[in-house]
């Protein structure tokens, strides 16, 4: 429970036994692989690797409570960040490639991954928050059967860069409490040459949909801690390539209300500094006019901490 008493949604479907039902479809869907929206359809239960380059078994890069997310996710212990190793996204820009492309992590069994959400329960994180794990939900979800029943009560926050599968969401609907994805681009030509992802736009903005009918507008407790609902993150590209205008249109379409961060501090890391289009940071005024755009759109929770990192 939170400190105001609010359950975390999976409680209620690993009483009911659902929980387990549904770790066991999201088990079954690695024999022709349809997790993300990628739809690799390769068998990962015998070895076949799509483009997220995981098998069967979680694969962790490290976990810990992390001080550095939003506000009303970190309180005052912090978030209890696991990080998941590879990506079902290509950016040239990741900041974190090493994880994300060249696959640096452990090996990790479902009680090995119940443990790690246990332990930063027992260090005081108000949520367990898992980054990438578009690529990972069976296995999420197969710790998180063990988690249960040994004790977890955190709210769940489902951290994404938001090539996510609709029909995937639409199976955690009742288990995460938070969702928080990207929303990277309004077009899938620019999804496409940054990110390789040929339909960026279009799986995103049904994944979003689908997020936003399960919790609803973010939520925060009376210590203004997150305890469910919906926060998005938009990352300001050089010269308008994130689609900043669109973005905001799609995103106050679901509600005025949706809390949105838009974020600041793009700068050109991996390969993107042989990209001529992207090969600087954003300048104040691009910044300030994305902002410009969220409010023209009608968005009346943003989150604009100016952060050139």
């Amino acid at each position: 429970m939170s400190e105001k008493g609010h359950a975390a949604a999976y409680l209620a479907l690993a009483d009911s036994g659902e929980l387990q039902k549904r770790a066991q479809r999201a088990h079954d869907m690695l024999t022709d692989c349809n997790v993300c929206a990628r739809y690799c359809r390769v068998n990962r239960l015998e070895g076949e690797l799509g483009a997220c380059h995981t098998g069967k078994d979680a694969v962790i890069s490290s976990y810990g409570p992390h001080f550095g997310e939003e506000a009303p996710l970190v309180g005052v212990h912090g978030s209890g960040t696991i990080f998941l190793t590879n990506c079902n996204l290509k950016c040239i820009f990741c900041q974190n490639y090493d994880i994300s492309h060249e696959g640096h992590g452990t090996v990790a069994t479902p009680q090995a991954l119940a443990a790690m959400m246990l332990s930063l329960q027992e260090q005081g994180c108000h949520n367990i928050n898992f980054v990438s794990p578009s690529h990972q939900v069976p296995q999420i979800l197969a710790g998180l059967v063990i988690a249960s029943a040994q004790g977890l009560r955190v709210p769940l926050v489902y951290n994404s860069g938001g090539y996510d599968s609709a029909e995937t969401i639409a199976q955690l609907d009742g288990i995460f409490d938070i969702y928080m994805p990207d929303c990277k681009y309004a077009d899938n030509e620019t999804a496409l040459k940054l990110s390789g992802a040929l339909d960026y736009w279009d799986r995103n903005r049904a994944a979003v949909r689908e997020m936003h009918r399960q919790v609803g507008d973010l939520k925060l407790d009376e210590h203004g801690i997150a305890y469910r609902g919906l926060l998005v993150r938009h990352l300001v590209l050089p010269d308008g390539l994130s689609g900043t205008r669109p973005v905001m249109d799609f995103l106050a379409s679901l509600s005025r209300d949706t809390y949105v961060n838009v974020m600041a501090q793009y700068r050109p890391c991996y390969t993107a500094a042989g990209v001529p289009e992207i090969n600087r940071r954003i300048t104040p005024q691009e910044y300030e006019q994305a902002v410009r755009m969220a409010q023209e759109a009608g968005l009346r929770r943003l989150d604009e901490r100016w952060r050139l990192l």
